[in-house]
């Protein structure tokens, strides 16, 4: 709880500085705080920004503004947003470049037993095989393992809800020893 406090707190104070910055590269310093720079994520369970659909972006920032995605920090930083604030940000978000792919060799057999999980579940459908997503459908491919587990864990048990059911639906399949597994993949997919 502490971690999440001294978040808030840093966020809330780089929002405060941001404010009369005027670009939206200025103003994106706050984002880049938890996410990383230029939106590649190092913090545990903090997702890379970079390569993002601009529409989905609007969508998750829209969702952290009214609080239909609870997340303190996320809930602090955009509650102030405008709607034209929240267009600009998720357009910026779709400009930074893409998370690469792991240098090291993936693990051959987990690979396999994740691809079998993705087929079964069609997640290469929405997703797309490559795992880039497309408009209102993230990109996963090569988003840091931690937090892809602890987002299909909390989509498996509900605590985390999408602007539709889709996921919770899908998760419903997969059992919770498969999800190491498909965040193994969906992390080191090339």
């Amino acid at each position: 709880m502490y971690k999440i406090k001294t978040i808030a707190a840093f966020a809330f104070t780089l929002l405060i500085s941001s404010v009369s910055a005027e670009t939206i590269a200025e103003r994106a310093v706050t984002c880049f705080a938890c996410h990383g720079e230029y939106g590649s994520s190092e913090t545990e369970n903090t997702p890379s920004l970079g390569g993002q659909q601009a529409a989905y972006a609007l969508i998750q920032l829209f969702m952290f503004r009214e609080k239909l995605r609870t997340f303190d920090p996320m809930n602090e930083v955009t509650k102030s947003f405008t709607d034209d604030d929240l267009k600009a940000f998720s357009d910026f978000i779709a400009t930074l470049p893409k998370p690469q792919a792991p240098t090291d060799a993936p693990d051959a057999a987990r690979m396999q037993k994740a691809l079998a999980i993705i087929d079964a579940n069609h997640c290469n459908s929405c997703h797309k095989p490559d795992f880039a997503g497309a408009d209102n459908v993230p990109r996963l491919a090569n988003q840091r393992e931690d937090y892809l587990a602890k987002t299909l864990r909390e989509y498996k048990d509900n605590s985390r809800h999408g602007y539709d059911g889709t996921m919770a639906d899908v998760m419903g399949a997969v059992t919770v020893e498969q999800i190491p597994d498909l965040a193994y993949y969906i992390s080191h997919v090339k």
